[in-house]
């Protein structure tokens, strides 16, 4: 099974609500209606869910980080020069807040290593309602990428940003990507390859 059917979604920015554009509810918000920041929640809330699912795993701290992008971005929105799309601004956002949480989570594990050798942080938990046990394997091999590789394969296989965007949004430059990409598609293969063979076995 190919690594992007079943995770990959498409990158389309929904810039138009019913009445009132991304440009517009900022323009409102800064202007002090900020109740109609909701509205801009509602839009890419699941977006940025899936990104820090992806770098994070389903867990009450994705959780916390997916709530703190939109706080970030509110409290950025009077520096916002639109130079990027609202998406893009809070994928970001999204990706270097998981990087901070997995630097913690190290922290953490150097900490209580002896409490925690035998757990591995992110991964889903079986009594989850996954949409299929595929997913769920898969989910559970990029929580053992390291963060350079998990945040590429997030941005280009989840959330399904260009390798030219994936390199805008991590500040690196463009091979940088094709070169992470690679590297965490071929251990991705070699994690999944007997996983899925004796799922489907």
């Amino acid at each position: 099974m190919g690594i992007r059917r079943g995770l990959h979604r498409s990158n389309i920015e929904n810039t138009e609500g019913p009445f009132l554009t991304d440009r517009q509810i900022i323009a409102e918000v800064l202007a002090g209606n900020t109740p109609v920041y909701a509205e801009l929640i509602r839009r890419y809330e699941g977006q940025v869910a899936a990104t820090v699912i992806g770098m994070l795993g389903k867990t009450a701290e994705a959780e916390d980080v997916a709530q703190e992008v939109f706080i970030r971005f509110y409290r950025a929105l009077p520096r916002f020069r639109h130079d990027s799309a609202v998406a893009t601004y809070l994928t970001r956002i999204a990706i270097n807040l998981s990087l901070n949480a997995l630097q913690r989570r190290k922290k953490q594990k150097e900490l209580f290593r002896e409490n925690n050798d035998n757990q591995l942080s992110g991964i889903p938990a079986a009594e989850e309602n996954e949409h299929s046990e595929e997913i769920r394997l898969i989910r559970r091999a990029i929580t053992q990428l390291d963060e350079d590789q998990r945040a590429v394969i997030v941005l280009r296989l989840i959330d399904g940003y260009s390798t030219k965007e994936t390199a805008e949004i991590l500040n690196i430059p463009l091979g940088t990507v094709l070169s992470r990409l690679n590297r965490a598609q071929k251990k991705l293969r070699q994690i999944l390859t007997p996983l899925l063979e004796v799922n489907n076995g």
